[in-house]
């Protein structure tokens, strides 16, 4: 099979990218010899801060896209998300590794990463969270593989994988419901630290559905990009049907953030002036009202252009609701303690390091490999 001549591999935007990796990858480095407290602005009251928030907890939100799309055509035979199956695939597995790379950077002993492989604390509920990253990161893999196979011309593994295609995304179906909860299930251990405008015992819930939000936003948001660079020409009823299904979920979610905030908190906690309560209402205004009252409006869900802004806004407020949850939801109660975090310009440097790695593999996987057949 021949590489896409079509896609430049070398372009002003691929050439800000390196220089991003390079930099992300010398700051990497003096975090590896010089360890976080020379890197980061962490300490004993903060130590997940923006490297968790962003890269991690919201990397793997992004990912969910890949169960999704995987089992709408794998499992219920929708025909019509066949072609945006492969990159919704590809967008989750880079999204898992580029994870697991921020976690090698963010825990205080990296090398240490791979114990929970080898030593199980089934009681432990960051060890369920390990194992759920291993075994659906090697599931992604799998399902990766026909693409690489394809790409060097192994048909006979190729069909192998084929004939185990549907074993795999059930599986991977199962890990990755699990683990976009358990996520948000590793908070519960912090209800007196926690503002009760994010902690509530149906946190994972709350993370699996915006989860979900965000895969679907996603994953549209991803297929606009590769149409208009990629030359990856898709159906416009598909972005019409992930726009749908995103409002139907956004409608759910907020049905869910409203019990909590009458049942659990209370409105006036939303509208104090505490920093909690204005990331509260700034998370809940970009990332679900505002997508909702567009989405609401038939001709608004049927232009792609709209639809791609919708996309924007939703991925932005799960980003601040990971964000709200692992940093702000404590503002309170760290201040009250004499503490404060902000983020150092070298987490930021790392940050757009990961994310620049893991557009240019995207971009480099859509050159070489059978990314866009159907």
């Amino acid at each position: 099979m021949e590489s896409n001549p079509a896609i430049k591999t070398w372009t002003p935007a691929t050439i800000v990218m390196m220089l991003l990796i390079i930099f992300g990858v010398g700051v990497g480095v003096y975090r590896m010899i010089n360890g976080l407290g020379a890197t980061t602005n962490l300490n004993d009251v903060y130590p997940w801060g923006f490297w968790l928030g962003l890269d991690v907890l919201g990397g793997v939100a992004m990912a969910a896209g890949g169960f999704i799309i995987a089992c709408a055509v794998y499992l219920f035979n929708w025909k019509k998300y066949r072609p945006i199956v492969r990159p919704a695939i590809l967008t989750a597995f880079l999204g898992y590794l580029m994870a697991v790379l921020a976690l090698f950077l963010d825990i205080g002993h990296p090398f240490r990463l791979w114990h929970p492989s080898i030593m199980w604390q089934y009681h432990s509920v960051m060890w369920v969270v390990a194992m759920h990253v291993i075994f659906y990161t090697t599931t992604l893999g799998l399902e990766f593989s026909p693409m690489l196979f394809e790409r060097l011309g192994w048909e006979k593994a190729r069909r192998a994988v084929g004939k185990i295609m549907i074993g795999a995304v059930i599986f991977g179906v199962m890990l990755s419901t699990l683990h976009q909860s358990s996520l948000g299930a590793v908070f519960l251990i912090a209800p007196s630290k926690m503002s009760s405008l994010w902690w509530d015992t149906k946190l994972p819930f709350h993370f699996l559905v915006s989860a979900v939000a965000m895969g679907l936003s996603m994953v549209s948001f991803e297929t606009a990009l590769s149409q208009k660079f990629l030359h990856h020409k898709v159906d416009k009823e598909i972005y019409f049907g992930l726009a749908r299904g995103v409002m139907i979920v956004l409608g759910f979610y907020l049905c869910l953030k409203l019990y909590q905030l009458f049942a659990v908190a209370s409105p006036g906690m939303a509208f104090d002036g505490s920093v909690e309560g204005n990331m509260y209402l700034l998370e809940m205004l970009v990332g679900v009202i505002l997508p909702l009252c567009i989405l609401a409006v038939k001709k608004y869900r049927q232009n792609t252009r709209v639809i791609f802004s919708v996309n924007v806004l939703v991925i932005v407020g799960v980003l601040l609701n990971r964000m709200n949850v692992c940093l702000f939801s404590m503002e309170s109660y760290n201040t009250w303690r004499g503490m404060s975090y902000s983020p150092s310009w070298k987490e930021f440097v790392v940050s757009l390091g990961v994310v620049s790695i893991g557009v240019f593999l995207y971009k480099m996987s859509a050159k070489h490999l059978p990314l866009f057949t159907h």
